[in-house]
């Protein structure tokens, strides 16, 4: 087994992950043409994604048999809660949307499809599957963001969106990203097996596929589709 199972994962589904991590939404979010109005769908609805998220984190504390694992997801857990919770409550309130005016949207379906799809590998698989199913989101996220930030957050000025390139550019949540790659791989000590691999491959594809049509729901909300 190689060391690294994400690069694995990224590798075999290649074509989807590449859709996801360099969708028009993020080269333009990286150009600073984004519209406001996307950026601002899709900040709301990754509010309720983040939720969602949380759910799915708490579900690998119950799902852990070991100290170690529950300590791994509860990482993940108040990274949500403590971190990426209030950098979206920080950027909405400069619209005037309060916590309670944003649990009050509804899901738009894309959010719908990916949390849930995330909720079940969780439930219906073992530590690993879940794992796999959320890393494109939060490994991707701080892939994105580097690449976003190539001379460092600094150089990115007055960049309209230098908050949230910044957020997961930053060192707190690389060292989230290290961690949940490290426990990919020690999941995987213990369960993977060659016969395993193509499928924890599909449910990496998918979830990279859902990522894309999430960064879409945004373009789409401001008619920029």
């Amino acid at each position: 087994m190689s060391a690294d199972l994400f690069a694995r994962l990224a590798e075999a589904a290649e074509p989807d992950w590449r859709r996801y991590t360099e969708h028009a939404f993020v080269r333009r979010m990286g150009e600073g043409s984004l519209p406001e109005a996307a950026f601002r769908a899709y900040l709301v609805q990754d509010y309720l994604f983040l939720l969602q998220f949380a759910r799915a984190n708490a579900l690998a504390v119950y799902k852990s048999r070991s100290l170690a694992d529950m300590r791994a997801a509860l990482g993940g857990l108040q990274a949500i809660l403590d971190v990426e919770i209030d950098l979206h409550l920080r950027l909405c309130a400069r619209w005037g949307l309060r916590e309670a005016d944003l649990e009050g949207v509804p899901e738009h379906a894309a959010t719908t499809a990916y949390t849930r799809f995330v909720l079940d590998c969780g439930a219906a698989g073992d530590l690993l599957d879940l794992h796999v199913a959320l890393a494109p989101c939060v490994v991707g996220y701080g892939v994105i963001a580097k690449r976003l930030a190539p001379h460092g957050v600094e150089a990115l000025g007055s960049h309209p969106y230098r908050e949230w390139i910044a957020e997961y550019a930053g060192e707190p949540y690389q060292e989230v990203v290290a961690k949940a790659r490290w426990q990919i791989d020690a999941l995987a000590e213990r369960a993977l097996t060659p016969r395993r691999f193509p499928e924890l491959a599909r449910t990496f594809a998918a979830a990279s596929r859902l990522e894309a049509a999430f960064w879409q729901m945004g373009l789409d909300a401001a008619g920029n589709g």
